[in-house]
């Protein structure tokens, strides 16, 4: 996923660097800057000392992100002034040959700290995913996910809402990747669940990062939502 985002990336032109993102509030710049970021931060825990224990999951990570919208993006509006597009793009090139790098070499059972908490490496690779599969949406449309990381990232998103709203009430599906439920009400046990949220993966990431209004999704038939608790956009985004 993030050789793609890279290629996307080497490829805008240099005038498009100053457009708004996919992102708002972000112009492509600042997008690519916040790549940089996202992809060379596994090689920069790798450099500090080794926790003793991992205290958060993925959905824990997930979930801490938008309280740290703030931060985030104080961080990557620094890193993007005064950078031209030759070297921000070669920034981009070199994070994503550092994770590639550190992904072949580390130890997925490896506990890393991470703005959170310590973490299994291989389970902050799952943020990466996530960040790679959103941003490179965010970058450009033309950036489809690669199988695995939209995989990845779906499951991911779908621990993070459990998380949230934890129950049996509710069962979200995103065929063929997984089902899951959640909202505090009555477990159903036997045939179709009375509350069934269905979509597509793609959907899916879009709506649990807010790039897609619940709304727009059911209405043009993204979201198929039967039964009367199961309108979730109240959880929703995620991120």
């Amino acid at each position: 996923q993030w050789t793609r985002v890279a290629h996307a990336g080497d490829g805008l032109p240099d005038d498009e660097l100053d457009a708004p993102s996919g992102l708002p509030g972000w112009r492509v710049s600042e997008l690519v800057a916040h790549l940089v970021m996202c992809a060379s931060s596994p090689a920069r825990w790798l450099t500090e000392p080794t926790p003793d224990r991992a205290e958060a999951t993925v959905a824990d990570y997930l979930l801490c992100l938008r309280a740290a919208a703030p931060s985030i993006d104080e961080r990557t509006h620094s890193l993007a002034t005064g950078q031209s597009p030759a070297r921000l793009k070669a920034a981009v090139a070199t994070a994503v040959d550092s994770l590639r790098e550190v992904v072949a070499e580390t130890d997925p059972a490896r506990l890393v700290p991470t703005r959170l908490a310590p973490m299994r490496f291989d389970d902050f690779l799952v943020t990466r995913c996530v960040e790679g599969v959103v941003h490179g949406l965010d970058l450009s449309p033309a950036v489809d996910p690669d199988p695995t990381a939209l995989r990845l990232s779906t499951r991911g998103l779908l621990a993070a809402l459990v998380a949230k709203a934890p129950g049996h009430a509710v069962e979200v599906r995103v065929p063929p990747i997984a089902a899951v439920q959640c909202v505090e009400g009555p477990r159903h046990t036997r045939g179709t669940p009375p509350n069934v949220v269905e979509l597509d993966p793609l959907t899916w990431v879009r709506l649990a990062a807010g790039r897609l209004p619940w709304a727009e999704a059911v209405a043009d038939g993204r979201v198929r939502a039967s039964g009367e608790r199961s309108n979730i956009s109240a959880l929703l985004p995620i991120l």
